[in-house]
């Protein structure tokens, strides 16, 4: 399980890349930051457990704060 975290950190520096040659500089510092937890998790040898409440919780902020955002502060 702690594999799946180091590959999450590559697609988020993957996205974090592009999102810097498109000149979406928040974006780009968010996926950034991303990209750094999910290493420094994929190299801490937690149970697999550990993982899948970390996975859980991170797919529920998400997606709460994806949300929010399309609901409430983005214009249309």
């Amino acid at each position: 399980m702690d594999r799946m975290f180091r590959v999450l950190g590559f697609w988020t520096l993957a996205i974090g890349l592009m999102a810097l040659a498109g000149d979406f500089i928040p974006m780009a510092l968010i996926f950034f930051a991303q990209t750094a937890i999910f290493v420094l998790l994929g190299y801490m040898k937690l149970t697999e457990r550990a993982y899948i409440l970390i996975f859980w919780g991170y797919m529920i902020v998400s997606f709460v704060g994806f949300t929010y955002w399309s609901f409430f502060r983005l214009t249309v």
